[in-house]
C-alpha cells in the first residue's frame, strides 16, 4: 500500500531570509517531501500557505493519509477554516506529524488544548536526542541516540498534555533537556511531535532525521476505516422488542442530538 503524504510549509522564511534560502533553495517543505519520497512506500507532495485554500482544500485532505506541518512566523495567518478542516481529518483518522516550531501552530494548540509553550535559545549548539523507547516503530534503524551538531535549543517545561508515549529526550550543550519526541491520539488520528528542525540549520537533510520522519509517517498512517463524527440518533440494535420511550423527550424520532 502506498502512503499518501502531504507536507505543509508556511514558506515564509525561505522568501525573506537569505540564510534559509541558501540552505533550502526549494523550501523546507520540498526538502522534507524529497526525503520522504526516498521510501518506495511513501508518496509525498508539498504544499504551502500561499497556495489556494492555504494549500489544504478538502479534496486534498481527503486524499491524505498523513500530514506533516512546519510553521513558525505565520501561525496567525492560518484561517479558522483551515484549522477546522485539518482537525476534522485528524479526528477521522489522518495522521499528523508536527515539526519543530509548529508546536505553536494553531492546529497543534487546538488538538492539545494547552498553550504548548517552551523555553528556547538560538545558539547553534549540539543537540543529542536520546532514544528512550527503543522498541517503538518510530526509532527503528537508529542507535541509542541521534546527534545534531547545530540546533536551536528547546527546553522544559513544555506546556503540553502528558503524552501517550515519550520517544526522545534531547540534551543540549547549555544543560537543558527537552521531550523532543511525543505521541498522542486524538479521535482516530495519531499525532507525533518531533522537535528538531530550525530553519537556519540543514537538519532536514540529515539521514537519521529523515529516517525518523519516514518511520513517523508509517506509524501515523491510518490502520482502519475512516471514522465520521456526526452524532446520529439511532434505533436500538439488540433489543428483542422496540424500546419503550418514556416521557416526552427533547427530540423527535430521527432528529439529531446535541452537538
Amino acid at each position: 500500500m502506498t502512503i499518501k503524504v502531504t507536507v505543509w510549509g508556511e514558506n515564509v522564511h525561505e522568501q525573506t531570509n537569505d540564510v534559509v534560502a541558501r540552505i533550502y533553495p526549494e523550501g523546507m517543505h520540498a526538502c522534507i517531501a524529497d526525503g520522504l519520497n526516498e521510501d518506495p512506500q511513501i508518496e509525498a507532495r508539498a504544499v504551502t500557505l500561499q497556495d489556494p485554500e492555504q494549500g489544504l482544500p478538502e479534496a486534498l485532505l481527503d486524499d491524505t493519509d498523513v500530514l506533516l506541518w512546519w510553521g513558525h512566523a505565520a501561525h496567525g495567518d492560518v484561517h479558522d477554516e483551515t484549522v477546522d478542516r485539518v482537525q476534522a481529518r485528524v479526528l477521522q483518522g489522518m495522521g499528523l506529524l508536527v515539526l519543530h516550531s509548529a508546536h505553536y501552530s494553531r492546529i497543534f494548540k487546538r488538538l492539545m488544548g494547552t498553550t504548548c509553550s517552551l523555553k528556547w535559545r538560538e545558539a547553534g549548539e549540539r543537540e543529542r536526542l536520546w532514544v528512550i523507547n527503543p522498541g517503538h516503530p518510530i526509532v527503528q534503524g537508529l542507535g541509542s541516540y541521534l546527534e545534531l551538531p547545530h540546533s536551536e535549543m528547546y527546553g522544559e517545561p513544555f506546556a503540553v498534555p502528558n503524552p501517550d508515549e515519550v520517544i526522545f529526550i534531547s540534551a543540549f550543550e547549555g544543560g537543558e533537556v527537552f521531550r523532543s519526541g511525543l505521541t498522542y491520539k486524538r479521535g482516530n488520528g495519531k499525532i507525533f511531535y518531533f522537535g528538531p528542525g530550525h530553519e537556519t540549520y540543514p537538519i532536514y537533510y540529515d539521514d537519521q532525521v529523515r529516517r525518523v520522519l519516514k518511520n513517523g509517517v508509517k506509524w501515523a498512517c491510518p490502520e482502519g476505516s475512516r471514522w465520521i463524527d456526526n452524532c446520529p440518533n439511532v434505533p436500538p440494535e439488540q433489543a428483542p422488542n422496540p424500546v419503550e420511550v418514556k416521557g416526552e423527550g427533547l427530540h423527535k424520532p430521527g432528529e439529531e442530538g446535541f452537538r
